[in-house]
C-alpha cells in the first residue's frame, strides 16, 4: 500500500526521481507511460502500475509516443538486489542474445537454463522474450531521435532482416515503424544525436573534476561542461561526447559510430560508464546519515570503458600520485595506442584509443619508466586478458603484482560495481580517521563504491595527492 501511494504521488508530480521505476498504463487508452508524461494525468481509478515495460506490454499495453517509455532510464525495481538476474540483464543489454543462445547466456552466468527461466518468471516472459522486447524499444528510441533509415536502425537494434524487425516491431509494439518515423526524411550518418535519461540528482561537476584529474591526452578532452573520449569495440573506433542538458534530466550524447551494426552495445557500454542507470534517491538516502552536511547528492561512479582499462589505470598508480600515473599513462597510450584519422575526429584533431591488452602484452614497454616488475604484472595482466577476455577480475589475483586494490579499483570503475569498498586505500583511511563518529563498510553496503567516492570527494587534501595500500601489495593510488 506505502509502494502503491508513493506511485500516486510520483505520477502526479511528475517526479523525475521514479522515472523508469516504475511505468503507468491507462485502461482508457490502453497506453503505458513514463511517470513523467507531459500529458495529463489520468483519474485513478484508471490506472494501472506495472515494474518495467515489458509487464506493461504483455498486460495488452501499447508505449506512449509522448513521453518514449524507450529512453527511460534502467535498472528497474524488479531486478531488486539478485545479482545474477542482474548480471543477465547486463548481458542481455550488451547484445549476447542477438547472436547468441540462451544456453551461451547461462554458461556465462554459471547457472542451470532452469535457473535462469525462474528468474525472469516474476516478468512472466523468458530472457530472450525480454531482449527482444529490448531490442523493439532500442529500435523505437532511434526512430524517434535520429533520421537513420529503418534499415539501418534494424541492424543497429541486432535484427538481421528488415522484415522481421518489421514483423517484431509490430508484434511488440502494436505500432508500425513508419508510425513512430511519420513523414520525416531518413538518411544515414556516422555521427548520431541522442538523448541518455538519468534520474536527478547528477553531481555533474564532481565528475568532470575527477576525470579532468586523469584525463589522457589525445584519448579524452573536456571543454566546459563537455566530456569526450575516444572508444572501441573489437575492431571498430570511434568516439562521443556528452554534456548535461540545460532543462531536461537528459545528457546530449554526440556519437560517431561510422557502422552499419553495434550501437546499442555501444549506448549500453556508455550507460554504464556515465552511471546513468543508478537510483540516485535510494543511493543518497541510505548514505546522507552518515555523511550528513558533506554529503554530495547525486555523486555517481566516474567510469571508464573496461575492466581491462580500468586494471591498468590501477597497476601504474602503484606508489605514485595521480599525476604521476596520468604521465606514465600518457607514455603508454602515446606509443601502443592505436591512432584514429583526424577526419572522424571532433575538430578534425588526431586521437588514440587506449592500448589494446596485445599491443601492451608485444611491448617491452620500455616507454613507461617503472620497475621492471611492474611491467611485467602489465605483460601476465594483458596475457590473461587475451586468454580470457570475460573472466571475473577476480582471477587476476594470481597474478604477480596484482592483489585485492587493484582488482576493487578494476570493479569499480570498469564494471561500475556499486558495491567496492577500496579499504587499502590510504585516502579512504584518513577519512574514516577524521570522521567523529565511527563507520564501518557494512553499514555503507550494497552501495560501498559510493561511499568510497564520498570519502574521496570530502578529503582536506587534493584528490591527486590520494595513495592506496592494498593487503600485501606496494602502496597504490588513483
Amino acid at each position: 500500500m506505502d509502494k502503491l501511494i508513493s506511485y500516486q504521488q510520483a505520477r502526479m508530480a511528475r517526479d523525475a526521481r521514479f522515472d523508469g521505476l516504475f511505468f503507468v498504463a491507462v485502461t482508457s487508452t490502453g497506453i503505458y507511460c513514463r511517470p513523467i508524461c507531459p500529458a495529463p494525468p489520468a483519474k485513478e481509478q484508471n490506472v494501472q502500475y506495472f515494474p518495467s515495460a515489458i509487464a506493461a506490454a504483455v498486460a495488452g499495453f501499447r508505449p506512449c509516443l509522448r513521453c518514449r517509455p524507450d529512453s527511460a532510464p534502467g535498472s528497474p525495481a524488479w531486478l531488486g538486489s539478485d545479482t545474477t538476474l542482474r548480471r543477465a540483464v547486463k548481458l542481455i543489454e550488451q547484445g549476447v542474445l542477438i547472436d547468441g543462445n540462451q544456453q551461451q547466456l547461462c554458461e556465462r552466468l554459471g547457472i542451470s537454463d532452469r535457473y535462469l527461466r525462474k528468474l525472469f518468471q516474476r516478468l512472466g516472459i523468458s530472457a530472450k522474450q525480454y531482449a527482444l522486447y529490448q531490442q523493439v524499444l532500442f529500435a523505437k528510441q532511434l526512430l524517434h531521435q535520429t533520421a537513420l533509415p529503418v534499415a539501418d536502425i534494424a541492424l543497429h537494434a541486432g535484427f538481421h532482416s528488415v522484415r522481421r524487425f518489421q514483423d517484431e516491431f509490430k508484434q511488440q509494439l502494436k505500432l508500425t515503424p513508419s508510425q513512430i518515423r511519420g513523414h520525416r526524411m531518413s538518411h544515414s550518418s556516422p555521427l548520431l544525436t541522442l538523448e541518455l535519461a538519468y534520474r536527478p540528482p547528477m553531481a555533474w561537476q564532481q565528475l568532470l573534476q575527477f576525470w579532468q584529474a586523469r584525463t589522457l591526452s589525445g584519448m579524452e578532452w573536456q571543454h566546459g561542461d563537455c566530456y569526450g573520449r575516444t572508444i572501441a569495440i573489437e575492431h571498430r573506433q570511434g568516439w562521443f561526447e556528452v554534456r548535461p542538458d540545460p532543462v531536461k534530466t537528459v545528457l546530449q550524447l554526440t556519437l560517431h559510430w561510422p557502422y552499419p551494426d553495434g550501437l546499442s552495445i555501444v549506448i549500453s557500454k556508455l550507460r554504464r560508464l556515465l552511471d546513468l542507470d543508478a537510483d540516485m534517491q535510494q543511493i543518497d538516502q541510505h548514505l546522507s546519515g552518515f555523511f550528513q552536511e558533506s554529503h554530495i547528492q547525486g555523486l555517481r561512479i566516474p567510469g571508464v570503458w573496461d575492466r581491462w582499462e580500468a586494471a591498468v589505470r590501477a597497476v601504474l598508480g602503484q606508489q605514485v600520485s595521480v599525476a604521476g600515473a596520468r604521465a606514465q599513462l600518457n607514455r603508454l597510450c602515446a606509443e601502443l595506442g592505436e591512432p584514429i584519422p583526424a577526419l572522424d575526429t571532433p575538430d578534425g584533431v588526431a586521437m588514440r584509443l587506449f592500448p589494446t591488452p596485445s599491443a601492451v602484452a608485444h611491448s617491452d614497454l620500455a616507454m613507461i619508466k617503472v620497475p621492471q616488475a611492474r611491467r611485467e604484472t602489465l605483460k601476465a595482466l594483458a596475457q590473461a586478458v587475451l586468454d580470457k577476455p570475460d573472466a571475473d577480475p577476480s582471477e587476476w589475483l594470481c597474478l604477480k603484482g596484482i592483489g585485492p586494490w587493484t582488482i576493487a579499483y578494476a570493479k569499480m570503475r570498469g564494471m561500475s560495481d556499486s558495491d567496492i569498498w577500496l579499504a587499502g586505500d590510504l585516502g579512504i583511511q584518513k577519512a574514516l580517521q577524521q570522521r567523529a563518529t565511527p563507520i564501518t563498510d557494512s553499514m555503507l553496503s550494497p552501495w560501498r563504491s559510493y561511499a568510497t567516492l564520498q570519502l574521496w570527494f570530502n578529503l582536506p587534501a587534493k584528490p591527486n595527492k590520494l595513495t592506496a595500500t592494498a593487503n600485501k601489495q606496494k602502496p597504490k593510488q588513483d
